[in-house]
């Protein structure tokens, strides 16, 4: 995943298909036009957001359309990690073993090869919201549900 940062440049990333995490600070969401602030991230392509702390429906509204929300843990931030946003990041188990609050092992690649390993915290708080982010959203897990019915 690509960190977003800028405005501006996500656009180009979507354009050539890299995903996306972006980083920030406390009340991510806070203010927002709820609906769109999550459905505009997910257009751009955006996969995880690793924050703070969360607005409480703005993290519902993300995982509602399949982006993954975490904050750091311990205390720690964007700045405190020295991360800049340039960096390659690797979230280890969002394929296997998910689960709520479950803590995940986070790396940032720097381009010069450098690596800061941290900690976040998944912020898939009920067994319901890790199967609508597992299958990418609630629409889709409604429409999978109703296929097995027929």
């Amino acid at each position: 995943f690509h960190q977003l940062l800028v405005t501006g440049v996500p656009v180009q990333y979507q354009k050539d298909g890299v995903p996306l995490v972006i980083l920030a600070g406390k009340e991510y969401g806070n203010g927002s036009s709820r609906d769109w602030a999550a459905k505009g991230p997910f257009l751009l392509g955006v996969k995880a957001v690793i924050v703070e702390s969360f607005e409480r429906i703005h993290r519902t509204n993300l995982i509602g359309m399949g982006v993954l929300p975490m904050t750091f843990m311990n205390g720690q931030n964007r700045a405190s990690l020295g991360l800049t946003g340039y960096e390659t990041y690797d979230i280890k188990g969002i394929a296997s073993e998910l689960k709520p609050g479950k803590v995940m092992d986070v790396t940032a690649t720097r381009d010069d090869g450098s690596k800061v390993a941290f900690k976040g915290l998944a912020r898939l708080d009920t067994p319901i919201e890790v199967e609508y982010f597992k299958h990418g959203g609630v629409l889709q897990y409604v429409v999978r549900q109703m296929l097995k019915e027929k």
